[in-house]
């Protein structure tokens, strides 16, 4: 049997599994598996790699940095990131591998104008991170917002007023804010400052739809769910597996 998994902290509703255990189904792979891998710490993570010997892994919240100095190498991207959500296993070594940057880059293809020149990034984990390098590609010049932090390019979160949101038509949330069960949260921006110019992503995938999109929908603007993005990365991991 082929194992391959995802490492995170709480999986209960991950969209990976469920997603190559249908894939695996449809192209009649019944010699794979993919499996939750739920660990309190990141320390836990040689031994569960020691116990399964997987073929490939995706790693989650709250892991995507942490997993970096149990790795043998990096991808260069991933090394320019500082995160890594796919570890590719072979002849022995563990090498690191960001395809969030794939899947944001063909979630928001379709949707990016010359308009959003600026992006305000809510949230600065390994995801945020991804984000950036793909906007950077695209000469957006980024603006991130943290609850801890407050420095040039990181505004605190109570900075963030109507005159940030005019001059950020990009605003992508990268929290776990909304995210189900805890789907009554949301980032707190004013939402009455958006306008039909605007693109709000948010990275959450369940629910469909999240306060965070709802908002911005009801005041005009236009929104992307993380679902896309999701599909995308999963896709590339499963073609470094297979390299």
């Amino acid at each position: 049997m082929k194992t391959y998994g995802l490492i995170g902290k709480s999986l209960s509703h991950s969209f990976s599994k469920k997603y190559f255990t249908e894939k695996f189904d449809n192209q009649g792979l019944i010699d794979s598996e993919y499996i939750n891998i739920e660990i309190e710490t990141i320390e836990e993570f040689v031994e569960k790699v020691k116990e399964l010997n997987p073929q490939g892994l995706n790693v989650t919240i709250p892991y995507k940095k942490a997993i970096l100095p149990f790795l043998d190498d990096l991808d260069e991207v991933a090394k320019e990131i500082g995160a890594v959500n796919t570890i590719v296993f072979k002849n022995g070594k563990l090498k690191g591998y960001n395809t969030d940057t794939f899947g944001f880059h063909q979630s928001i293809k379709p949707f990016f104008k010359s308009q959003h020149e600026r992006a305000l990034i809510l949230g600065t984990g390994g995801a945020s991170k991804a984000v950036e390098y793909v906007l950077k590609q695209y000469g957006v010049k980024v603006m991130f917002a943290s609850r801890n932090d407050s420095k040039n390019n990181v505004l605190n979160w109570n900075d963030i007023n109507e005159h940030v949101i005019k001059h950020h038509l990009l605003i992508i949330n990268c929290t776990p804010l909304g995210m189900f069960p805890n789907i009554a949260s949301k980032p707190a921006i004013p939402y009455s400052a958006l306008t039909e110019r605007h693109l709000l992503v948010d990275l959450v995938y369940n629910p469909d739809e999240t306060l965070f999109l709802k908002q911005g929908k009801e005041n005009g603007a236009k929104v992307i769910n993380g679902v896309t993005m999701l599909q995308q990365q999963a896709e590339k991991s499963w073609s470094l597996w297979n390299d």
